[in-house]
């Protein structure tokens, strides 16, 4: 009997290592899946900054130049556009039994049309819910109803959704997605890169740390508000962001007003330097601005923290906030200045807060229920169960 052929798997994504951010990390993960698993993968991506750093691996890699906004990234209509019209037609040159789209919705339309005209299966890797994102910026409603419109058309078109929360999967169920057509797989960190053991960051004085995004949604400003309170008890305490996003100049200017010279920005800085800065911190600050639909993020720095052992301080409501109470991961603040700057100083004056949660305890925590590694396994039988069926 002649041995099955390893099905053919393209991933369709902007980001990709080397790059640093939490989609490139998933989908690595999910890469590494399905290469373990037997698949003969091929990742559809951009040709990354400079300064990135080599990135070989045993799969095949396609990359092309695209446009990025002056901070690298590539965010914006424009930009999204500059990945997504070339590939297409790298989709129609490419073999696949399935194909795997990462958000934005634009590049899953590109991944719907290609997979229609071909005749194959595609699934997507469902992050988050992009017209609940929009909610929570200032852009006009006919914006937000035509996003709508194209995020639902991918998502009834997949043959599979994959999400990565319980709350995302029922965000994307309200599409008319029907319920056997979505998996959650969870999500989480690279618990080689986010642990207790390695170097230390080394800072004249004490200070908490914010890495990843900074999107209005997200609201780090409460922190930079936070500050000059806690500044009262602790008066060299210091807060250092490192990431970038739609909101750091924003915070910038914020801080220069409020606080001016003890809140610092390092820009984007690769997972192992970011670790450095987490492991010697105070703790990790963590926010999801309420009411703006997007109470159900449980952002992956949550995780990043805790797997260093670092408790975290999370403002804001919602899953996020549930998983750093019920998980002992640190202190769940309302998203007032007030506070969050007591559950600052509580955390300065005892870094296991209420005495039961401990450094061990936190990253115990992380390693049973957030291990990237785990949730990309998953995700890749995910995907591997579409491509059979067809």
């Amino acid at each position: 009997m002649a041995a099955q052929k390893p099905l053919k798997v393209v991933v369709t994504t902007r980001l990709f290592t080397p790059e640093v951010g939490a989609a490139a990390f998933r989908l690595k993960a999910l890469v590494d899946g399905l290469a373990a698993l037997g698949a003969e993968v091929q990742v559809i991506t951009t040709t990354p900054p400079k300064g990135s750093g080599l990135f070989k691996p045993a799969y095949t890699l396609s990359r092309w130049p695209v446009l990025r906004d002056a901070g690298g990234n590539v965010r914006g209509y424009i930009q999204y556009l500059s990945f997504d019209i070339p590939a297409f037609f790298r989709l129609l040159a490419a073999k696949a039994d399935v194909v795997v789209s990462e958000p934005p919705p634009t590049t899953g339309v590109v991944v719907a049309l290609s997979s229609m005209l071909l005749r194959r299966p595609f699934v997507y890797y469902a992050a988050d819910v992009w017209t609940e994102a929009l909610s929570a910026m200032e852009v006009p409603s006919i914006v937000k109803k035509v996003m709508g419109a194209v995020e639902g058309f991918v998502l009834r078109r997949a043959a599979a959704v994959i999400a990565v929360s319980e709350p995302v999967a029922e965000q994307v169920a309200k599409f008319r997605v029907p319920l056997d057509r979505i998996q959650v797989v969870g999500n989480g960190v690279d618990t080689s890169v986010f642990t207790p053991l390695g170097l230390a960051a080394s800072a004249e004085h004490p200070y908490f740390v914010y890495t990843g995004t900074m999107s209005e949604w997200q609201g780090a400003e409460i922190f930079i508000r936070a500050l000059p309170m806690v500044r009262e008890k602790f008066p060299e305490v210091e807060i250092r962001f490192f990431g970038q996003g739609t909101d750091e100049t924003h915070l910038q200017d914020t801080a220069d007003v409020l606080v001016s010279g003890s809140v610092h920005f390092g820009g984007v800085v690769p997972p192992a330097e970011a670790a450095e800065w987490i492991r010697a911190a105070a703790g990790a600050l963590v926010s999801i601005k309420p009411e703006q639909g997007y109470d159900f993020a449980k952002p992956t720095k949550i995780y990043a923290a805790a797997g260093c052992g670092t408790p975290v301080i999370f403002a804001g409501r919602g899953d996020g906030a549930a998983i750093v109470a019920e998980g002992g991961l640190g202190v769940a603040a309302s998203y007032d200045a007030r506070s969050v700057a007591e559950a600052m100083i509580a955390v300065l004056t005892d870094a296991t807060v209420d005495g039961s949660q401990t450094r061990e305890s936190r990253i115990r925590w992380v390693a049973a229920n957030a291990s990237l590694a785990a949730s990309g396994r998953v995700a890749a039988a995910a995907v591997l169960n579409v491509g059979k069926v067809e």
